[in-house]
């Protein structure tokens, strides 16, 4: 295959795949436009959880296993 060739392939490619972006758009358009997942609608407060800025409590952590190492008593086979 030629250069020409390849960039003849990426051209028509790359305008199929514009076409199904568009196509993609237009179907979730026509879906539901007041949908959460287009952004449309503000978060509702009351679902809000705050996290602290404090540190945990290092007890809380004393018979964990850390994660991908296995325990801490333990070696990792």
């Amino acid at each position: 295959m030629s250069l020409q060739d390849d960039l003849n392939a990426v051209r028509r490619n790359l305008d199929e795949l514009t076409r199904k972006v568009e196509q993609l758009e237009q179907q979730a358009k026509r879906k539901d436009p007041a949908s959460p997942r287009t952004g449309s609608a503000p978060p509702d407060p009351s679902r809000m959880v705050t996290v602290p800025d404090t540190p945990y409590d290092s007890s809380l952590w004393t018979d964990t296993d850390d994660e991908g190492l296995g325990a801490r008593d333990r070696h990792a086979p």
